[in-house]
């Protein structure tokens, strides 16, 4: 430990400087601010594994449609709370021909990022039924959006779903569902931050337990047909994006523009309720928002408040991306791919000098090379591992961090250079020789 690339005493005096009791529980933006100044005193630049940000030149097709937009005059001109029509249309399609599930254009809203969509969404779902005060989150998960739920003061839930794979999932629901208390379950697929993806047999347990308990399902769809172990992109036929939509009416789509279109700056997604959902009525719905109706709630009362919709030429972009891959002009998915190659590179690398998946498996079949992946060392907890890491000139953060329950770090290969590589391996050998 004396001769490792980053001094000890910069990485100590930072971590002490920003007041990371922990670095197990530090946030996202914590480790981000500590690396940034690490970098800077250290001159030495991290292999930057902490933040899921895309690593590639935003949509094209995007670009101009918003461009030509602006060129229009759409700046000067509020759009309707809704979305505009092209927008809600092509949105509808996509989810019909991407993922072979039917909802209605006017059930398809578009919000300020994923982010916005599930704050209202959740925020309306705290509020359909008195005795239903909890969301019960799937992990692990997206931290943020445990901070909406402190954010709006509301109750939840949550288990790491790593031992309750397949019909066990069962059992573990229900454990929480029959208790009466759980509005909502929420989980992203593929998962950010383990890349497990869904399998059928769980989105069936999940949609059948989501009717019977009647709860609403908000699937978290940022990293939409992602799972490349299979071809996810032919528009209109099999397979198609796995999804609980197949097995249950209470649900709630979220589809984000930031990873799958690399638009994330724009603040672009979908929100696309069911039909069913949309129209139900209910009764604490008039009593705390005024309006009964679960999609009217969220778009003229919660939505409206929250900003009034997205921007208008935004929301053109959105249209003009999904209209051509709707169209088949368009394979967003081929290009993303760039992820899972680098994945397979990265994962490998870490494996050969002493590393282990954390999440490795979904059912019997190894997980995706994708966005991301999960590592562990021996005898390491995640905090530990993180801070011996930051030596060597790595960073990412702890799966503790995402609700996981196991030991290890999330890293995302979105920000790591191909002509980082050889740095990579390197610092991975020379940790391995340091520690095992």
């Amino acid at each position: 430990m004396n001769n490792t690339p980053i001094p000890q005493e910069i990485v100590k005096k930072y971590i002490d400087q920003l007041q990371i009791k922990d670095l197990g529980k530090a946030s996202i933006r914590e480790i981000v601010a500590l690396i940034n100044f690490i970098e800077e005193e250290s001159k030495t630049k991290f292999i930057r594994m902490e933040m899921g940000v895309p690593g590639l030149p935003p949509a094209k097709v995007g670009v101009e449609a918003e461009i030509k937009a602006l060129e229009s005059g759409v700046a000067s001109i509020y759009p309707m709370m809704d979305g505009i029509k092209p927008l809600k249309y092509e949105a509808s399609r996509f989810i019909k021909l991407f993922m072979n599930v039917d909802v209605d254009a006017a059930s398809c809203i578009p919000t300020c990022g994923s982010m916005q969509g599930t704050f209202a969404a959740l925020l309306v779902a705290g509020n359909v039924d008195k005795q239903k005060d909890t969301t019960l989150f799937i992990d692990p998960g997206f931290p943020v959006q445990k901070q909406q739920m402190t954010v709006m003061g509301h109750k939840y839930a949550t288990f790491d779903v790593f031992d309750f794979r397949g019909e066990k999932l069962r059992e573990k629901l229900e454990s929480y569902l029959s208790q009466g208390n759980i509005n909502s379950i929420v989980y992203s697929n593929p998962n950010n931050p383990s890349w497990i993806c869904m399998t059928e047999e769980e989105l069936q347990i999940i949609g059948e337990l989501a009717t019977k308990y009647d709860v609403i399902v908000m699937e978290d769809l940022a990293y939409f047909g992602m799972d490349f172990r299979k071809d996810l992109y032919t528009p209109g036929k099999p397979p198609y994006q796995p999804t609980v939509a197949k097995y249950t009416d209470n649900y709630v789509l979220f589809i984000s523009s930031s990873k799958i279109f690399s638009y994330a700056g724009q603040r672009g997604a979908i929100m696309a309720i069911s039909n069913a959902l949309w129209k139900r009525q209910y009764d604490n719905l008039a009593v705390r928002f005024g309006s009964k109706p679960f999609g009217f709630t969220i778009v003229m009362q919660v939505l409206y408040a929250l900003s009034s919709g997205i921007a208008h030429s935004v929301q053109h972009a959105l249209a003009a991306m999904f209209k051509a891959a709707n169209d088949g002009q368009f394979n967003f998915i081929e290009d993303v791919k760039e992820y899972g190659r680098k994945a397979k590179i990265m994962k490998d690398l870490f494996l050969e000098n002493g590393f282990h998946v954390v999440y490795e498996k979904d059912g019997d079949e190894p997980i995706a090379d994708g966005f991301y992946f999960t590592i562990g060392y021996q005898g390491m907890t995640g905090g530990e591992l993180l801070q011996n890491l930051l030596y060597f000139g790595i960073s990412a953060i702890t799966l503790r961090n995402t609700g996981s329950e196991k030991e290890g770090l999330r890293a995302c290969v979105s920000h790591v250079k191909r002509d980082q590589f050889g740095d990579l391996e390197s610092r991975l050998k020379l940790f391995n020789e340091t520690f095992r």
